[in-house]
């Protein structure tokens, strides 16, 4: 593969991958492991895929260092089946659970959670538009609450809890768009989650971590796919697991932890973050970020232009730089760069020069 031939790519997901994993994807794709066969066609229970599902599991273990008394699952579907799933493991019927809403994500998970519990509001960011996050002294959670969700940075709006609250309630986290970015502060949590498709592989998996002791808490009927006892007691194989996203996951999860792990993906998190930043800023108002200084995400860059059809020809003619996927999501419009783990540093000096070029043609 040529690398020089591919895009700076800054989807929302699914994210960009590592070039040396995706060689290695390509080059063992009719023939894995001299099986005469890609690993799309294996049974999960042959020893082949046996040994890339178990390596996958210590691996993400030891990256984000969980403790022994997590059970670590990987999970079909996307990180919004678990806004129904957490409230049937996690919750007995009589309890109750606040959630912030920080936005489109934490707002969802909300919503869904008030369908099947006494979900509430804890704190909302709708009388800032959701440009920020909440303080902790800003969070109410109610006397006897079993959690308190959050979701540690909202993908659409821009905006990343710059560190987990202290509260004294245990916490639930959704953590899929900065997931593996930063390190866990695992004491604070009874579960995270988050769908692998923005830091860690292909869209496809979900993956929960549930502190164990929690499992015969609910008091809730969940069938057998809903019951994360069923998937735990089975390494995540009770039924035949998303096999392809594990399989990339884990060649993901060896070229992080090769590269120096969760301080060294930090570090270039704030890197390239900061690249872009101080182009929007060194702007003199031209590019605007509407998100309060304290919330910036560090995973997805949001800014607007002047007006929108400068936003327009902005992304027409970055596209032609082989900068792509740099359109705002549909519900707020403007422009947003995710820069994700697998990133290159150069991809986003080549979006800051590009947006120093078109600001001098254009203003």
């Amino acid at each position: 593969m040529n690398s020089s031939s591919r895009v700076h790519n800054f989807s929302a997901g699914p994210c960009t991958l590592p070039v040396p994993v995706l060689e290695a994807v390509q080059n063992e794709m009719l023939n894995f492991e001299n099986s005469g066969m890609s690993i799309i066609e294996s049974s999960h229970r042959a020893p082949e895929y046996d040994s890339v599902h178990m390596s996958a599991l210590s691996d993400f273990r030891s990256l984000a260092g969980v403790p022994d008394d997590f059970a670590i699952l990987f999970l079909q579907g996307g990180a919004s089946l678990q806004f129904t799933q957490i409230p049937l493991n996690l919750l007995s019927v009589d309890e109750k659970a606040g959630y912030l809403n920080t936005g489109t994500w934490g707002g969802k998970a909300l919503s869904d959670a008030k369908l099947m519990c006494s979900a509430y509001e804890a704190w909302s960011g709708a009388d800032s538009n959701f440009s920020r996050m909440p303080d902790a002294s800003e969070i109410e959670v109610k006397e006897g609450s079993r959690f308190l969700h959050i979701t540690t940075n909202e993908t659409i709006g821009g905006i990343q809890l710059p560190k987990y609250p202290k509260i004294d309630f245990p916490m639930v986290a959704d953590m899929s768009s900065d997931f593996l970015s930063r390190s866990i502060d695992w004491e604070c949590f009874d579960l995270v989650y988050g769908g692998a498709q923005k830091n860690l592989g292909p869209s496809g998996l979900t993956i929960v971590v549930v502190r164990e002791e929690i499992f015969e808490r609910s008091s809730q009927v969940a069938g057998g796919y809903l019951d994360y006892q069923i998937h735990a007691k089975a390494d995540s194989m009770a039924n035949t697991p998303p096999m392809f996203p594990i399989y990339v996951m884990g060649k993901v999860l060896k070229w992080m932890i090769e590269a120096g792990g969760l301080p060294e993906f930090e570090k270039r998190a704030h890197e390239r973050a900061s690249v872009l930043y101080d182009t929007i800023d060194n702007s003199g108002g031209w590019y605007q970020c509407p998100v309060d200084a304290n919330s910036r995400s560090l995973m997805n860059i949001v800014f607007r232009l002047p007006n929108e059809d400068l936003e327009k020809k902005f992304i027409t003619e970055a596209s032609d730089f082989d900068l792509v996927n740099l359109k705002g999501h549909r519900s707020v419009g403007g422009v947003r760069a995710s820069v994700y783990n697998a990133l290159p540093l150069e991809s986003a000096q080549s979006l800051a020069d590009f947006m120093t070029s078109f600001q001098q043609q254009n203003g």
